[in-house]
């Protein structure tokens, strides 16, 4: 835990992502806050805490927000970075959801989230090309990578099944690198 980042700075810091994510893409302003602008965590560390947020029940960045929240500050921190995430984005969402169908109807308003969307699917496809290039030199990470999608995308086989075949393998294979 570091006492050196304040529970408004991770407040705020999930604030951005959630207002700055409107629309989707999370975890890619994830990644900018917590391993580019705040360096908070390392790019590894940030990938590794996404898996492990994938993977529990849940969504995936409240998941983290709490994850980052109790890495930095405990149990405080998690509530800190979880009140930022969750607050001022749901009044939003009460906000939208009751303008939504009232006006439904209003041109405007549909190009707007329609455009929103467009931007959070650019977002999540530059963390996915950030993020590529340590795999891209790790032919094993390639193999597992392309393992999960043809199993799962293209044989339409058990996500379950794959994630825990899969997984424990890239988990086998992490841990082989690290171990003296």
């Amino acid at each position: 835990m570091s006492d050196g980042v304040g529970l408004p700075t991770l407040a705020f810091a999930f604030l951005k992502v959630a207002l700055a994510s409107f629309g989707g893409g999370l975890s890619a302003w994830s990644r900018r806050v917590l391993v580019e602008e705040r360096r908070w965590m390392a790019d590894d560390e940030f990938l590794s805490a996404l898996t492990l947020c994938r993977l529990l029940p849940g969504p995936n960045q409240v998941n983290m927000a709490v994850y980052a929240g109790t890495r930095l500050r405990g149990l405080a921190g998690a509530l800190a970075a979880l009140a930022g995430l969750v607050l001022v984005p749901l009044a939003i969402v009460v906000v939208l959801g009751i303008a939504y169908f009232r006006y439904h109807h209003v041109p405007a308003l549909d190009a707007l989230l329609r455009g929103a969307v467009a931007a959070a699917a650019g977002m999540t496809l530059s963390m996915g090309v950030k993020v590529l290039g340590p795999v891209v030199r790790e032919p094993v990470a390639l193999g597992l990578a392309a393992a999960a999608f043809v199993t799962v995308g293209l044989l339409h086989w058990p996500l379950v099944a794959v994630v825990a075949v899969v997984g424990a393998a890239g988990m086998l294979w992490a841990w082989s690198r690290e171990a003296p």
